[in-house]
């Protein structure tokens, strides 16, 4: 399968109506969070994103509007937790396959009110993942096979069960999960996987009964 480092970037006009519909998507988990001490860079300006208006005729590049903030080394954690939560199986292709991981260093990355909350939880939170795999394991999240990653992720995938040391570290799982699920039910894969088709007609229609058109004194055009 192929990385999303492989893959061209995403345009923002893709972007920009993905946020729309994957911030609908993530409704469906909660949306639990703690800070783990993350600040932005002193002195650094923060961008001022699209605006009221963006124009979406227009095709932008990643660092238009905003930098992006994942280094390669956190978009390979990022990838193999989103393909952990999110693998290939009958229902569907793996995150990754459907550029998750890109839209995740775009979400965090966005200078917007709920998107900046959220990097104060995922990025800590990427680095706690990468620490805990060296102490376990003496090996990067992303070159552990799938044992030793649901070893790590059985301690933080639900957080009233998470022992006092990984309360912080459930929460950042939690997060990540939620933003990832957001992102991939966005996609028409996505959408395919939960059996949803937008909207189509249920049934044809042949226009009103004949005794109604009759009553009405009103004959229908056939075209």
């Amino acid at each position: 399968m192929e990385t999303p480092e492989k893959f061209p970037r995403i345009s923002r006009r893709v972007l920009l109506k993905w946020f729309a519909t994957a911030t609908t998507a993530m409704t469906m988990g909660d949306m639990a969070s703690i800070s783990f001490g993350f600040t932005p860079t002193p002195g650094k300006e923060v961008p001022k994103g699209y605006g009221q208006d963006p124009d979406l005729s227009q095709y932008y590049n990643p660092g238009d509007f905003w930098p992006l903030t994942l280094t390669p080394e956190q978009r390979k954690t990022v990838t193999a937790l989103a393909d952990l939560i999110l693998p290939e199986d009958h229902l569907g292709p793996a995150a990754s396959a459907v550029r998750v991981p890109d839209f995740i260093d775009e979400w965090v990355s966005a200078p917007y009110p709920d998107q900046m909350d959220d990097a104060k939880v995922v990025i800590p939170g990427l680095k706690w993942l990468e620490d805990e795999s060296k102490k376990r394991f003496k090996k990067d999240f992303s070159s552990l096979n799938e044992k030793q990653k649901r070893a790590i992720c059985d301690d933080i995938c639900w957080p009233p069960d998470a022992k006092p040391e990984f309360k912080q570290a459930a929460n950042f799982f939690s997060r990540f999960r939620n933003i990832a699920v957001g992102a991939y039910y966005g996609t028409p894969e996505g959408w395919k996987a939960i059996g949803y088709e937008g909207n189509v007609p249920l049934m044809s229609f042949d226009g009103p009964p004949q005794e109604v058109l009759d009553k009405l004194g009103v004959t229908q055009t056939v075209k």
